[in-house]
């Protein structure tokens, strides 16, 4: 069902193995994420070649569409979607959180309108687990409320950032109970919650861990709060979850985030940012990030990073090697072609996943704080 070994220690970073149903996922590891099933504009055979070992599904919009009968058809996600590497499924619950007002919570469940169709629909912990069972995806997310940061102009108040983790935990333990009702072979994560308040966080760990899950996640972050906020409860809470299980920090974040986060005894992360910002023009690179749609690429012949080893940018200008100039890129975004997203999406994406291999490698060599240090060097050059 799940293995997850630690191999190596370097203050609190881990170098980790988890072992899965589908495959072997070497840790620290940067999950793609897939929403309807798919990396947006990227092949499962590029996802292959940038040697990708993890990816998400997302529970809701799957439900949504295609539907559990299809999803039961094909077994599930795998074979679906053609990726027979390990999945993970969110639960549902960041989804229902952010259509706002229209969706009722309640100790039952959450109440709402399809964004699809505007059908009236239900979900609860024990739906959540029956959908990703059918989409048989390895890690299983429990249902939770994403505790808010800023509602409206509201900042969640301590007893109302209470009542929501309090909430989640008993949406945890039926979790559990459903979850082992239907046999699921998979494993199944818990979600520590609590806003901004680390006095519940560690309430949150403290409940969740008595369940002895296979994994834990630290939820609730990245939802709105300032960065200071964000990096606090990075830092706070991750270290003091079970050292034996794996740790994912959901939704997170910039490459210097994932250093950070590294540090802080994270092994599992994932984001929209790699694909989302090389739709708007945005690329990482080793020597910071870089802006294609801006005139200065006009006629620049250089790759977007000529440390980089992705198909976009080796062998600059070579065309039986596949590599790209930062003018061409420039001109599919100027002309709104599709090769343009697919491009800076396959180049995001290796970045991220090659950072974390460089990682794993610092931390078996015993040298992830210098290693550390050049990162932060290199990111501060400017590109």
């Amino acid at each position: 069902m799940l293995q997850f070994q630690v191999l190596q220690t370097d203050g609190q970073a881990r170098r980790g193995r988890l072992t899965l149903n589908h495959g072997v996922v070497e840790t620290p590891i940067f999950m793609p994420v897939g929403t309807y099933g798919t990396v947006k504009g990227v092949l499962p055979r590029s996802l292959h070649d940038m040697d990708a070992q993890i990816i998400l599904g997302n529970t809701f919009h799957l439900w949504m569409r295609p539907g559990l009968d299809v999803m039961a058809q094909f077994g599930g996600l795998h074979r679906f979607e053609g990726w027979h590497k390990p999945i993970l499924t969110d639960s549902g619950g960041f989804q229902v959180w952010s259509l706002g007002e229209m969706r009722k919570i309640s100790e039952e469940g959450v109440r709402f309108a399809s964004p699809v169709n505007g059908d009236k629909l239900f979900l609860t912990p024990e739906i959540s687990m029956q959908i990703q069972t059918v989409l048989n995806s390895d890690i299983v997310m429990q249902f939770d409320e994403c505790t808010p940061y800023d509602t409206q102009g509201h900042i969640t108040t301590e007893p109302e950032a209470r009542h929501s983790m309090e909430l989640s935990l008993r949406w945890a333990r039926r979790c559990v109970e459903e979850f082992d009702r239907l046999q699921n072979p998979n494993a199944l994560f818990g979600i520590v919650q609590g806003g901004m308040f680390e006095n519940l966080r560690e309430e949150s760990l403290a409940a969740l861990v008595e369940l002895d899950l296979p994994g834990y996640a630290v939820g609730g972050v990245s939802v709105g709060e300032p960065k200071e906020e964000m990096l606090r409860i990075m830092a706070h809470t991750p270290h003091r979850l079970p050292q034996d299980k794996p740790r994912y920090l959901m939704g997170v974040g910039t490459p210097e985030d994932l250093v950070a986060g590294v540090a802080a005894g994270v092994d599992m992360f994932d984001c929209v940012m790699p694909t989302r910002n090389a739709r708007n023009g945005h690329l990482f690179t080793r020597f910071g990030d870089l802006k294609i749609r801006n005139a200065r690429h006009k006629a620049d012949e250089r790759p977007v990073d000529e440390s980089c080893g992705c198909y976009t940018c080796r062998a600059c200008g070579t065309p039986a090697s596949g590599g790209f100039s930062r003018a061409y890129l420039h001109h599919l975004e100027r002309c709104g072609e599709m090769l343009a997203p697919m491009l800076a999406s396959i180049h995001n994406l290796h970045y991220y996943l090659n950072l974390m291999r460089e990682i794993r490698e610092a931390l078996e060599q015993g040298r992830f704080a210098a290693w550390t240090a050049q990162f932060h060097a290199d990111r501060a050059r400017g590109v």
